[in-house]
């Protein structure tokens, strides 16, 4: 018979292939209605505005350009996938950069990476919330494991999801690829050349990306707030002999047309007001 000591659960199995060599591309979506009106969304669906797709378009420009200078850490060749989370927003973003980059790089949704159900308070105003949930609101910015929205889903259930979908995705770039090890230079800057292993990219939210950063460096879910991403940023994460490192986080310079055109607009305000 089986010790059933010796089995191992979901959560203590290997979430990266051993010599795994790729990269995975973060993109978080662009701005939406909810954003603008201030509105907690979770799993609401709500659509990209003007300003949003504009933001997409960016995006998919720079990676279809990932080695014009400044160069992303992005491989070679064309990306295996473009993951993303089944919302309107995220396969809106998603979609756009599968228009713009080259190869037919197939879409593939996926439902692990849903942003965190926000309970009830998806649709609500932040000064409703506070006035309403205050206290539970403080807590879970402060002690995220501990409080969450009523109805909605705690950091443990969202891991729990997130956890196969991420092993799925690094499972498809282990296929697609030769074993590495780390017993080569770990230090880049050497002029070395980009990296010829798979890459993928993944589409998602800023809640959900957080928790797949920290069960991909396998850190508690207490340091959820450690990480931050912006509207479209992107990052990318490089996995080297099995082991997940951090080549780039949160850029932002291609959406630099769009503050410049904040820019002149403000400026514009102001010569039209007389204000100095």
């Amino acid at each position: 018979m089986d010790d059933p000591s010796r089995e191992r659960t979901l959560s203590d199995a290997a979430l990266v292939p051993e010599g795994l060599d790729a990269t995975i591309v973060l993109v978080r979506h662009g701005e939406s209605q909810y954003i603008v009106e201030g509105r907690f969304q979770g799993q609401a669906d709500t659509p990209l505005t003007e300003r949003g797709r504009r933001q997409a378009a960016l995006a998919a420009e720079r990676l279809a350009t990932p080695h014009a200078r400044p160069a992303l850490p992005i491989p070679d060749g064309p990306a295996l996938e473009i993951v993303h989370s089944p919302l309107a927003r995220t396969a809106a973003t998603a979609a756009e950069i599968g228009a713009a980059i080259p190869g037919d790089v197939p879409l593939r949704p996926d439902g692990g990476f849903l942003e965190i159900g926000q309970g009830e308070w998806e649709g609500l105003h932040r000064d409703e919330i506070v006035a309403h949930h205050g206290q539970t609101l403080a807590t879970w910015r402060r002690r995220p494991t501990e409080a969450w929205a009523p109805g909605g889903e705690s950091l443990p259930e969202v891991a729990a999801r997130v956890r196969p979908s991420l092993a799925a995705l690094l499972g498809r770039l282990a296929v697609a690829g030769t074993p590495g090890t780390r017993d080569r230079d770990q230090v880049p800057g050497y002029g070395e050349p980009p990296a010829d292993h798979p890459w993928s990219i993944l589409v998602a939210h800023d809640g959900v990306f957080k928790v797949s950063l920290l069960t991909l460096f396998d850190l508690p879910l207490e340091r959820f707030w450690m990480w931050s991403m912006d509207l479209c940023a992107i990052s990318a994460i490089e996995i080297r002999g099995g082991q997940p490192v951090i080549r780039a986080y949160n850029h932002t310079g291609h959406l630099a047309p769009l503050l410049d055109e904040a820019a002149v607009e403000a400026q514009e305000a102001r010569s039209r007001s007389g204000a100095l």
